[in-house]
């Protein structure tokens, strides 16, 4: 058939019929789309779309029209296509074994504020403390679409490490050091094997340690192993009686502290709390029990928490400088994102912090 005749026939064809209205609580009838703007401008939907994802020039009138009409209407451009055709979607995700602990939200709090400032969104998910969780919500956020992802510690389901690497998602490790993946944070074995170091110059020999659970946790698991370390170089061992796994919060200490008081030993002079909800709920109970801090019981409490240092007595613990790992992380995704090198180790160390909570143990009492 020649070009022309071809050419006739096309023109012929009848128009095509009119788009039924919006069905009442569509999602037309509820928010504007690209045909609602175009028809106020008075341009075509395509000159709407070249106006928002910038993929050729539009006269300025008309620019300034679908803007003005866009404006009026509350359109918001389909940033969703947008980013899948860009492989950007301004999001960053995090996934934290507890959004109750204090620790965490300092750090979640200036890490999203650092990636505010270069336009990412932070998308937040809890695991607690479990890996086939973390592995669910990773993949969620991998699947929905993410530019980068903060995990913490260095304990993840080989599943998870897998799909980062085959999706080549800058990642991010925190509160623990990681000798095969990029991280931020500090030496939890350490750390708490400094507080035991103190204690231990102080004259303590019967030291408890009350932790959360450690399966799944290797930042408890390596803070009760850098106490169990301390004690070995002066020949010395937890009583099995005094070290306690338990669950998380102020209520847990208190529990804590009641079971290692029950025990026919006699009972340490001094504890290191894997966090300070559980040193706050040991004080309690102590109270409770006509237990004198630091007389009868010295105490030492993990993260620093806004309260430790009002407590009655001041709490000893270990500062984690929680809200420069959540800046520092940022940065070190926002670099990777944009392609640039970065060191991947940063410790940002932590630090005994000494306070009313410890002292020397009485003479009077049976430190064997």
């Amino acid at each position: 058939m020649p070009a022309s005749t071809h050419a006739r026939n096309r023109r012929r064809r009848p128009p095509l019929p009119p788009s039924p209205p919006p069905e009442e609580g569509s999602l037309e009838d509820r928010f504007p789309v690209a045909r609602d703007v175009a028809r106020l401008a008075g341009v075509s939907t395509s000159t709407v779309s070249r106006v928002f994802n910038g993929t050729a020039a539009v006269r300025a009138d008309k620019r300034d029209a679908v803007l003005k009409a866009a404006e009026e209407l509350g359109f918001v451009a389909n940033g969703a296509a947008r980013a899948l055709s860009m492989r950007r979607f301004m999001a960053v995700g995090a996934v934290v074994p507890n959004i109750e602990n204090e620790g965490f939200l300092r750090t979640l709090s200036s890490f999203q504020e650092r990636l505010r400032r270069d336009g990412y969104t932070l998308i937040l998910t809890n695991a607690g403390y479990d890996l086939d969780n973390e592995w669910q919500e990773a993949s969620f956020l991998l699947e929905r679409g993410i530019d980068g992802l903060l995990l913490v510690g260095d304990l993840h389901r080989p599943a998870l490490l897998e799909r980062i690497a085959r999706q080549r998602i800058p990642t991010v490790q925190t509160f623990t050091l990681s000798a095969a993946r990029p991280c931020v944070g500090f030496d939890n074995l350490a750390a708490a094997g400094r507080a035991a170091q103190y204690l231990l110059d102080l004259g303590h020999r019967r030291i408890g340690v009350i932790t959360g659970i450690r399966k799944d946790n290797d930042r408890s698991g390596a803070r009760v192993a850098g106490i169990v370390h301390a004690l070995a170089a002066r020949g010395l061992t937890i009583n099995p009686a005094h070290d306690v796994e338990t669950s998380h919060g102020i209520a847990a200490g208190r529990d804590a502290l009641r079971q290692i008081l029950s025990q026919s030993t006699p009972p340490p002079t001094a504890i290191i709390c894997g966090t300070d909800q559980l040193g706050f709920g040991v004080m309690i109970e102590a109270q409770s029990r006509g237990v004198a801090i630091p007389g009868d019981l010295s105490l030492i409490g993990f993260n620093d928490a806004d309260y430790a240092a009002f407590l009655t007595p001041a709490l000893t613990t270990i500062r984690i400088h929680a809200a420069e790992i959540g800046q520092v992380a940022a940065e070190h995704l926002l670099a990777r994102m944009a392609g640039r090198s970065v060191v991947r180790l940063t410790e940002i160390a932590a630090e005994l912090i000494v306070r009313g909570s410890t002292a020397p143990p009485r003479p009077s009492m049976d430190n064997a």
